[in-house]
């Protein structure tokens, strides 16, 4: 793209400008708003963790130990926004306006527009640029629909406002998470708009061609968008990865179900197909627990899976696997059928295991001691009650002598039932993910996969199959996975 760019730059000014009057315009990226480093006051001892990095390797500072990280992102926002952006683009008006302006080509045409337009879309081999620029403004509008584009930016914008708030860095930990989520949503709108931005920008190149005649430049130009096109299926699919936990890593469980020798070996070959299909993603495997059967397999078994997105894909797997093959267990070569059940639960980090508790949610109460306890302490205030506000939990300790004996006292009861409360919730939680572990039987499974007396693997849940069970065996999962998450974002999409 950079390259394109200075191509067009140095061919403008060789004789391009005299037709190309707004070729300036033409030549500006959305890049530059967000290539450049974080100004050199924020450049402040930052923990790696805390920093966010575009597709393009930019970054910019957002974590707790930065107290400019608020108005550095400001300063982005405004970016963004800044009147001196070419008005074809239109820009990202500072989010607190709310006033954003669609970016478009410099003859007004926007992805809206090539969507009303309704260019008809070809395969991919025709060549035709208006085909491939429907298809990745398609991939655009869907992508937005899934991230729930307009909730992002109300969110966005709330942030920001609490990001001004001049007292937000007196408490570190609860600024922290504020920058940290803001980073998100940047990272996420900066990556989508980009997208955007890069597909009109290819579009006014085309249009450009074609007025100079260089059919060498219009040719680049449309593998530009053939490339984006196959790019943004993949877009496509990493939006449906938008839910609270879907970043997480996970552990994979596979339990067999009835049926003895046959059904362990079947929950061995399940477990034997995660671990291929996690190691092919790049993500780190963990054997966590296994308790192998009496002649073959596995009766239960848990992995750790390490990695960005781990349970977002994985989820797809929840629920029981039915096996029908000869039994290579049965000396008369009878046909079996076998169930294995898989759960799939979301690591939520150590932040989850112990909560974490802010002195600005406490509502602190201090009164005089009852019972024994002689003079000083029924005289003296040194009592302490304490209240969470926001789950109404408390704790009381009157027993000790001084005030900050109790108040220690008392936070430490507080933290214990917070961590059991916190724990609960997880459990019901994770027993969504779990329940399929309760019936592993016929008439539950959610996928077959049948080796005799014909070839096949099919889900039940979306029809998805393919006919050759081997290579699924062999870890080969995403187009299953794919199928099953679009399958459920469409159906969220259809739902009142």
């Amino acid at each position: 793209m950079r390259n394109m760019s200075a191509t067009f730059l140095r061919r403008s000014r060789t004789g391009y400008s005299s037709h190309s009057p707004n070729w300036a315009s033409r030549a500006f990226s959305i890049r530059s708003l967000f290539g450049f480093a974080a100004p050199s006051e924020s450049r402040l001892e930052v923990p790696e963790s805390s920093r966010f990095r575009g597709s393009d390797g930019s970054g910019f500072v957002a974590g707790p130990r930065s107290r400019v990280g608020a108005s550095w992102v400001r300063r982005l926002e405004e970016t963004l926004g800044r009147s001196g952006c070419p008005a074809r683009f239109g820009g990202f008006r500072p989010f607190a306006t709310r006033a954003a302006v669609e970016p478009a080509t410099s003859d007004g045409l926007t992805v809206e527009g090539i969507i009303s337009n309704q260019w008809t879309i070809l395969d991919e081999s025709e060549g035709d640029w208006k085909s491939h620029a429907a298809a990745i403004a398609q991939s655009i509008s869907l992508i937005k629909r899934r991230l729930q584009w307009k909730n992002l930016l109300v969110r966005l914008e709330l942030l920001s406002r609490q990001l001004d708030k001049p007292y937000l860095w007196d408490d570190p930990q609860h600024a922290g998470k504020i920058s940290r989520e803001h980073g998100t949503l940047m990272v996420k709108m900066k990556e989508v708009m980009e997208f955007e931005q890069e597909l009109l920008e290819h579009i006014d190149m085309i249009k450009l061609a074609r007025e100079e005649n260089d059919a060498d430049l219009e040719s680049e130009s449309l593998k530009a968008l053939l490339r984006m096109r196959r790019f943004s299926k993949e877009k496509e699919l990493e939006a449906l990865l938008a839910g609270e936990h879907d970043s997480c890593s996970c552990f994979i469980e596979v339990q067999a179900g009835a049926g003895g020798t046959e059904s362990m070996d079947w929950a061995a070959m399940v477990m034997n197909m995660y671990k291929t299909w996690a190691q092919r993603r790049g993500y780190g495997v963990t054997v966590v627990d296994e308790m192998s059967g009496e002649i073959a397999g596995i009766k239960r078994a848990t992995i750790k899976v390490d990695g960005e997105y781990a349970f977002g894909y994985a989820k797809a797997e929840v629920g029981v696997h039915r096996l029908v093959r000869i039994s290579p267990f049965d000396s008369n070569k009878r046909r079996h059928t076998s169930f294995a059940a898989v759960a799939v639960i979301p690591i939520l980090g150590g932040g989850f295991s112990h909560v974490q508790i802010n002195e600005s949610d406490l509502r602190i109460e201090r009164f005089r001691a009852g019972g024994a306890g002689g003079q000083h302490v029924n005289t003296t205030e040194s009592a302490v009650r304490i209240v969470h506000i926001p789950t109404g939990v408390t704790a009381t300790c009157q027993n000790e002598r001084s005030q900050h004996q109790n108040k220690a006292s008392a936070m430490a009861v507080l933290q214990s039932r917070l961590d059991r409360l916190e724990m609960a919730r997880q459990a019901q939680m994770n027993a969504q993910h779990t329940q399929s572990l309760t019936e592993i039987s016929w008439g539950n499974q959610i996928r077959s996969y049948v080796l005799h007396p014909y070839r096949m693997v099919k889900d039940l849940r979306t029809n998805y199959e393919v006919s050759d069970p081997d290579s699924v065996l062999e870890g080969d999962l995403d187009g299953f996975i794919w199928s099953y998450l679009s399958d459920l974002m469409d159906k969220d999409e259809a739902s009142p």
